[in-house]
């Protein structure tokens, strides 16, 4: 972090102890990782030997960060409007164009991805981590000792919230992280280079390719055999949208090579 994260309920707390005219108050800057003490004044704050204003319009499912002379919302709007987003649980999620693009409703994205990354097993393992977003995947695969994790993600604003959110791993070490896409990224990949797939693509409307037969043919020549895939499909209504997306994921992968099941909100496949 260069700066604090403030949010509209760290920004009136700050506001309510200043009221209350306390000298200081306990919060978190960092979206809940940890805590720390702030001292609340009329005008504005301190904290750690530095001053910042109170926000003239704190806005809610917005994160703030501080950009040198003032609060910023951590977003950008380039060919899409790309933002993160605070949760109750405080790990953040992000959306673009206010499609929200990992799960909160229910459990935090922090935890939804521990259990998903449980799935593949990845003590000692290889991951390749095909649509990095903000490294939630990535963070839990080194915390269960992972020997490597390659990751990979297209978007350049993706990049830039994740490299604003302390839930975000940073990069090194264990882990690379490539700017690209990989649908094309993946044919430099050896055969059966790496022990493990987590595989979670924007939805198949957005981008088709990475459910394609192809593609999932080249995920079946760069994983080892006996080697685990997980595929996040979410659980789109079959009703409505009259497709049964996770399925028709389970047979293209069946065709590729995989021996699948599904498993909560995706498939979990081996490679045969």
């Amino acid at each position: 972090m260069t700066g604090p994260l403030i949010t509209i309920e760290v920004h009136d707390t700050l506001l309510a102890a200043a009221q209350a005219g306390q000298a200081m108050v306990e919060c978190s800057l960092d979206l809940g990782r940890s805590t720390t003490t702030v001292e609340p004044g009329a005008g504005d704050w301190a904290w750690q030997g530095r001053r910042y204003p109170y926000l003239e319009n704190c806005r809610d499912r917005t994160v703030y960060h501080w950009a040198g002379a003032e609060f910023e919302p951590v977003a950008r709007f380039n060919q899409s409007l790309t933002k993160l987003v605070p949760t109750e649980w405080g790990p953040p999620t992000f959306e673009i164009d206010g499609i929200k693009m990992l799960v909160t409703s229910k459990i935090s994205p922090w935890e939804d991805a521990r259990r998903k990354v449980s799935l593949v097993q990845p003590r000692g393992k290889v991951i390749l981590d095909t649509c990095g977003g903000l490294g939630y995947y990535a963070a839990w695969c080194l915390e269960e000792r992972a020997e490597r994790v390659l990751s990979c993600e297209k978007n350049p604003d993706v990049l830039w919230l994740r490299s604003l959110n302390p839930w975000s791993p940073r990069v090194g070490g264990a882990l690379s992280l490539t700017q690209g896409d990989i649908a094309l990224e993946i044919a430099a990949q050896p055969a059966a280079s790496v022990d493990a797939i987590l595989h979670d693509p924007p939805r198949f409307g957005i981008a088709g390719e990475l459910y394609s037969r192809t593609f999932y043919g080249e995920l079946a020549r760069v994983l080892r055999r006996g080697g685990r895939l997980f595929h996040y499909t979410g659980r789109p209504n079959k009703l409505t949208s009259g497709r049964d997306v996770p399925r028709e994921v389970a047979r293209r992968l069946d065709e590729a090579g995989f021996t699948t099941e599904l498993s909560g909100d995706g498939v979990l496949a081996t490679r045969r």
